[in-house]
């Protein structure tokens, strides 16, 4: 299976570096004429291999990174030549329809490119702008259990706090949240960037306990698989030193205007001696008000025939880079956003932060604001 997972990757590498060859080779003709074709092939299919072969052998850290921004450099190359042709298509078909001939100078060739180029560096600062820029995602929830007063509870899944996303996006969560005017703080899972290297050299506690500090009923989290890779008892540490109230497979009762509400929440499948979830519910009174954390949404099927009143979820990240949204909602009974199944309802997050490279298309970094009401509202 893993074997198999590699050549698939290798095979897709191959098919973009062939993909954006073709366009880099359209691009450049108007200006290198006289260039061989075999150039831009060589050239491209060189870095593709090259990274791949760095990535691989792991020569530096987080080499991933580099061939996953080419991976994304060819994949706006790719969408850039589609926008252009389907544009240039509707400028031919504009141009048949009034009878009138084709502009085929030199001078439509160079409006192409640029068209092409301005497509190319929008598609790169707008997938910047929505991993840097989050949106609030607003709910309102009713569940079939008391509950005095309704409850604000925020959602920020998948921070992957490390160098590229640090203390200034922690100061932005804590803004969020006293804007917000959010009870409580959920956070299930991939808090850090698989380490707490970034955390401790930009002394990222002050910032977080200070976000600690912003919500009334305080920050809840549960480890999710990237804060599982090897480094789970220093990220433990960070995290319960900076004021955050960790869950790992492990329940907590908190009061809210006079009434018990269970908060719980799970390892990531990640850890194979996870406590199965029948067994958590087991030890808490479920006629109360039941929030989970589960960072994958993979049991949300099980999950919702439990008397579960709430779940949230992340590491989908919505696919981060577009057309990956279809693939998270085919393999997932709910790869992004939020639905009522069963007994419960459930929400699955794009996440506030970003994994590998901070670029977003077809999805949002995000924080969900849920308002819970109950019986007695």
């Amino acid at each position: 299976m893993r074997y198999a997972f590699f050549i698939t990757i290798f095979l897709l590498l191959q098919l973009f570096s062939a993909g954006t060859a073709l366009s880099l080779q359209w691009w450049l003709a108007p200006w290198f004429s006289v260039m061989p074709i075999s150039i831009a092939w060589i050239g491209v299919f060189t870095v593709t291999n090259g990274l791949l072969l760095l990535s691989v052998k792991r020569v530096f850290a987080n080499s991933y990174r580099w061939i996953s921004g080419w991976m994304l450099v060819m994949h706006f190359m790719l969408l850039t030549a589609f926008f252009t042709s389907l544009l240039y298509g509707g400028y031919w078909l504009a141009m048949s329809w009034v009878d009138m001939p084709l502009n085929e100078s030199s001078v439509m060739d160079v409006v192409l490119r640029m068209l092409a180029l301005a497509i190319f560096a929008g598609l790169f600062v707008y997938a910047l702008y929505s991993a840097y820029v989050p949106v609030t995602r607003k709910l309102s929830i009713n569940i079939d259990k008391p509950l005095a007063k309704p409850l604000r509870i925020a959602v920020a899944s998948d921070l992957h706090i490390g160098r590229l996303f640090g203390s200034g996006a922690i100061d932005r969560l804590s803004r969020m949240m006293t804007n917000s005017e959010a009870d409580i703080l959920l956070m299930p899972g991939d808090i850090m960037d698989d380490n707490t290297e970034a955390f401790s050299d930009y002394d990222m506690q002050k910032n977080l306990a200070e976000l600690c500090g912003s919500v009334p009923y305080g920050v809840y989290a549960t480890l999710g698989n990237h804060d599982l890779y090897g480094h789970e008892q220093p990220i433990s540490h960070a995290l319960r030193d900076a004021g955050v109230q960790l869950l790992n497979d492990e329940a907590v009762c908190i009061e809210h205007a006079g009434q018990s509400i269970w908060i719980v929440g799970r390892f990531d499948n990640h850890k194979r001696q996870r406590v199965a979830t029948t067994e958590l519910l087991a030890d808490i009174d479920t006629a109360l008000p039941v929030l989970l954390l589960d960072h994958r949404p993979s049991d949300i099927v099980e999950h919702s025939q439990l008397p579960i009143d709430l779940q949230v979820s992340g590491h989908t990240h919505n696919g981060q880079v577009f057309p990956a949204n279809s693939i998270v909602n085919a393999i997932n009974r709910l790869g992004y956003g939020y639905e009522a199944i069963g007994k419960g309802h459930f929400v699955v997050s794009s996440g506030y932060g970003f994994w590998g490279i901070p670029f977003r298309l077809g999805s949002r970094s995000e924080i969900w604001l849920i308002t819970v009401s109950g019986q007695n509202d």
